[in-house]
This record gives C-alpha cells, structure tokens and sequence, in this order.
C-alpha cells in the first residue's frame, strides 16, 4: 500500500467560500497526494485559490460540466494510483481522513470506500437525520452477493468523499458520461458486478450536509427517478432497495420524537410526500415536454445537453 500513489480531485464552481478551508485542511493530512482541481470556469476567484494550493488545475467550460463525465476526465489526467474525490464543501473532520479513507484499498478485492459524512453545525434536524442514517458509526464491506439482501442499497456510495483503485475504475471504463446525477452508484455497480468490492469507512469522516427545502426534496427525488428510469438495469441487477424507504420514514419519525419537536410533523408529512410525488414523476419523466421535466428537476443544465 505504501507504494501506491494518491491522487485527490475536487470538482470546483465559485467554490470561494468553501475551497480555503478545505485545501488548507488537505495539506495538514498525513499522507502524501497530489490534489487536482477541475473547475467549471468559475468567476469569483476559485482559479487564484487552486492555483495557488493544487498540483494540476484542469478548467472546462461551465457548461460541459457533467458529473460523471468531468470526474473521468480529471481521473484520466490523475497520476496516482488511488483517486481520492471530494466536492468542494465537504470539510475533512481530522489529519487522518484521507489515510483512513484509503485503509480498505490494502485488500485489492476492495477497489473503492467511501466515508463518513457528518452533519454541519447548521444542519436542521432533517438533513442531520439523513447523514445519522447514510452513514452508520459501523464500517462494512460489501460484495455483489450482499444484493440479494440489500438490493440497490449494496451499490450506495457517496463521491462526496471517496477512493477508488484507478486501475479497477479503468477496467470498466471508468465514470459514466451524461448521468444526471448517481455516477458514484453507477460506477459502483458495475464494480461490484465485475467481482469486485465495496468498503464504507465510518472512521473517515468528512463534514457535509445540505438543508434542502421541501421544494430541493421533490427535485432532488424528481432526479432520482429519472435516473433509475434511464438507468433500470440497476433494479434489474440488484433489486430494490426493498423496506429502506418505510424504514427511513420510520427512523426520521422517531428522531423528531426524540427531540421532542412534534411541531416538525407537518413539514415531515409535507416532506416525505414531496419526495414520493416527485420520484414517480421522475420515473415518467418521458411522458412529459422536455421543459416541463426540466422545471421540476435539480440538475436543470442535464436537460440542454443529455434529454
């Protein structure tokens, strides 16, 4: 493991507020990397940022931007061995992140982990139960075989803070182009299919969380659903995630009784029908106009260059 090189990528756009204290915070790890930038052709001063912190900076128009096709291309011109991917407001939670990110790697059927994501100290009580239940303070690793009781849930996998063998992405041709969103799970999946495994690291942490409105949870759930619509062979392949989302609604329940906050149950009916109401839309997505569908998704620049 000691001679295996390490690469970290951040995908940037007017990232001022967040990149400072996440290269800063990169530098003081424990473990050696080059850190790559590809930036989207930001225009408030990320470019001074990275070029002062990072190894190579790779800028691509704005609107080429593509999640999984932008992360191929900065992986393609990575030099390490191990490929270490953040988005650029994840925050490392200690020296160590990186170094037990990468740990799983030393067994070579592990080609790829993934890491704890804490809450935000302004998280609400929604977006800081999602990351409680996302990311468990227990460590797993899972195969292909784990589908038959985890169903698509065996391929979950965040690239908000992850690390992937570059030779194993390579072999299966490495993120997909023009996925609107979901490129960690679909190049996970095709991982876990090639025999390959997954690990997921609860002692690499990183701080990142969103508060997403009630609108942001359709849209988001609205992508969902469109990305499962165009991309069905995951169901076919692993399964549903059968019970997760029962469960879920179940567990954030009782964390708003735990608090004692009974006033959020309005906002959590209002929530959790927002999300079921725009996945099904998404799945149909094709029965709608182009421009209907794109005002109801979160990834609206997809719509100009993939629908």
């Amino acid at each position: 493991m000691n001679t295996l090189s390490i690469s970290v990528i951040i995908p940037t756009y007017n990232a001022i507020y967040y990149l400072p204290k996440l290269l800063n915070s990169l530098i003081e790890q424990t473990v050696d990397f080059e850190i790559i930038v590809i930036d989207s052709s930001s225009r408030d001063g990320t470019l001074d940022i990275a070029n002062e912190f990072a190894s190579k900076v790779i800028i691509i128009p704005q609107s080429e931007f593509d999640h999984g096709g932008t992360r191929a291309k900065a992986a393609k011109e990575a030099r390490g061995d191990i490929l270490v991917f953040l988005t650029q407001d994840a925050l490392p939670f200690n020296i160590n992140a990186v170094k037990n990110l990468i740990e799983p790697l030393k067994d070579k059927d592990v080609v790829a982990s993934y890491g704890r994501q804490l809450a935000n100290g302004n998280a609400t009580l929604f977006a800081k139960h999602l990351r409680e239940y996302n990311y468990p303070q227990k460590s797993y690793i899972r195969s292909f075989k784990d589908s038959k009781k985890y169903g698509l849930k065996t391929a979950f996998l965040s690239d908000s803070f992850a690390a992937y063998r570059k030779d194993a992405i390579l072999d299966v041709g490495s993120f997909k182009e023009g996925t609107i969103f979901g490129e960690d799970m679909h190049l996970v999946a095709r991982l876990l299919i090639n025999g390959k495994k997954v690990a997921y690291c609860s002692d690499a942490m990183v701080y990142h969380s969103h508060n997403y409105s009630v609108k942001e949870e359709f849209m988001r759930y609205f992508d969902t659903g469109v990305f499962h619509s165009n991309e069905a062979w995951l169901i076919e392949k692993f399964g549903k995630a059968e019970g997760e989302g029962l469960r879920y609604v179940k567990s954030e329940f009782k964390s708003i009784l735990k608090e004692g906050d009974i006033l959020k149950i309005p906002e959590f009916l209002i929530r959790n029908i927002a999300k079921i109401v725009g996945y099904k839309l998404g799945k149909n997505y094709k029965k709608f106009p182009k421009n209907i569908a794109k005002s109801l998704s979160m990834h609206k620049s997809w719509w100009d260059r993939w629908a």
